[in-house]
């Protein structure tokens, strides 16, 4: 079994794709990272709904496939989720969509989004100014609010678990549009940002 996935550059996965050759390309992000830009062929299946036995099952537990997100943090997760489901032919696009964008290297676009890191950091500032604030003006207790994400970020930094990327990840706005893309299976617990 591949436990360590093997990295594709930009460039070895564009060539790869330009000789014809076929691996499955699954995206890992939200539905609308994906709108916003994805490689086409690519299929949607966001992290917090894959189902690793269903994808083996429908793919086949050594065919190549390719696990693409933002950066290739989440990529790395599916790819662990995958493996123990009995996958052996993984592959994670290094450096993920950013990667690809930054070569210039074809894609679908669409509109702009904000991506889930993004609106995790906005999200934690918010609560800790909001802590901060109330406790200043209303009750010095509130400052427990700003040390509870603290200690919520410390907590995702150290197990690269992020609760509240989870919640923001299930937003309605993080939801919308799936016409990009196959209506995923469910199964997986979410993970956080990248």
């Amino acid at each position: 079994m591949n436990t360590n996935p093997a990295p594709l550059t930009p460039a070895q996965l564009a060539a790869t794709l330009q000789h014809g050759e076929s691996p499955v390309l699954l995206d890992v992000r939200t539905p609308l990272e994906f709108g916003e830009i994805h490689l086409s062929g690519s299929r949607l299946v966001p992290l917090d709904a894959l189902d690793p036995a269903a994808v083996a099952r429908e793919h086949g537990a050594a065919s190549a496939c390719v696990l693409i997100c933002r950066s290739g943090k989440r990529a790395g997760q599916a790819a662990e989720k995958l493996a123990a489901a009995g996958m052996t032919n993984l592959h994670i696009l290094e450096g993920g969509m950013l990667a690809w964008a930054e070569a210039g290297l074809p894609a679908t676009r669409g509109q702009k989004v904000m991506s889930l890191e993004r609106q995790v950091r906005i999200a934690a500032g918010a609560i800790v100014l909001t802590g901060a604030l109330l406790a200043q003006f209303v009750n010095p207790a509130f400052i427990w609010l700003s040390g509870f994400v603290g200690a919520g970020l410390m907590f995702a930094g150290i197990t690269d678990w992020c609760g509240m990327g989870m919640l923001i990840a299930k937003a309605p706005w993080n939801r919308a549009p799936r016409a990009a893309g196959p209506t995923p299976a469910t199964g997986a617990k979410p993970s956080c940002c990248n």
